[in-house]
């Protein structure tokens, strides 16, 4: 089945048929998103479909007529992220390796993109050998440096205020008062981003991935199915504190069935 798929393109596994080139994308999820451009006509279409050869049901799809190729790909972009950002749907066997996790050795290198657009790519080296690089771009690196300083206040920064206090003793013969830091150990936020929320919902109310789904944006988690719906309502107290503050949970009633739709703050949706 691989021969089919004799290139490889910036990730993308590629065939080509005459003026159609077909782009091909297994992710580590089970999720695959396939993307198809007629060259001169400026048409394409990009899926992500839940089998891991392409061929299962379509979770999303984009506009079938672009303003050129680089509109394409944008709209390839996005299906995909949207796409690496769902759970996984459990297949028996992945058809992409799984993610890396290991201690960084060294610094980190830090270098502007090769493709044109603005990107940053970031070289990480792992103690037992990977060479992993990213390509983000830059919303994405912007959003990545706002996390390292949250993080910098709230991880380094009471040990480096600890040893400038340190210091102070040593200089000074005067006792230096200090305040008392309250114990926040104890103080849970709620979940910020979709992965987040998806692993509240599986671990406080028992609610897989067979019965969720997502907006592509991530606007909006949907629970469907039985019991696990009727559960939900029935600890609704619970779950809307559990959510709190970046999600809130309304009920909605389909066709014969209801869902409980997980919004996320600050956005208007249709209908309201």
């Amino acid at each position: 089945m691989d021969d089919a798929w004799p290139e490889t393109v910036n990730g993308w596994e590629l065939a080509r048929e005459g003026h159609i080139e077909n782009y091909r994308k297994r992710l580590a999820n089970r999720v695959t998103v396939t993307a198809m451009w007629e060259n001169g006509t400026g048409r394409g279409r990009v899926d992500a479909r839940t089998e891991p050869l392409g061929g299962g049901r379509t979770l999303t799809s984009s506009r079938k007529d672009f303003r050129d190729k680089d509109a394409f790909w944008t709209a390839a972009t996005c299906v995909l992220e949207m796409a690496a950002n769902l759970p996984s749907l459990d297949w028996h066997t992945s058809p992409a390796p799984t993610a890396l996790a290991g201690t960084v050795a060294g610094m980190v290198e830090a270098e502007p993109g090769t493709s044109g657009h603005p990107e940053a790519e970031l070289t990480f080296t792992l103690t037992e050998g990977h060479t992993v690089t990213l390509v983000m771009t830059d919303e994405q690196a912007f959003d990545l440096s706002n996390s390292i300083s949250r993080l910098d206040h709230h991880v380094w920064s009471e040990e480096r205020e600890d040893e400038e206090e340190d210091e102070d003793y040593e200089d000074y013969d005067e006792p230096v008062a200090v305040e008392e830091v309250p114990d926040v150990s104890e103080v849970r936020s709620g979940p910020d981003s979709g992965h987040d929320l998806v692993t509240v919902l599986e671990e406080r109310f028992g609610v897989t991935e067979d019965n969720l789904l997502a907006h592509v944006d991530w606007s909006a988690l949907i629970v469907v199915g039985e019991p696990e719906v009727s559960s939900l309502i029935e600890r609704g107290g619970e779950l809307t504190d559990a959510v709190a503050p970046r999600w809130y949970p309304v009920v909605a009633d389909r066709p014969g069935e209801r869902w409980v739709v997980l919004k996320r703050t600050g956005l208007r949706y249709q209908g309201e």
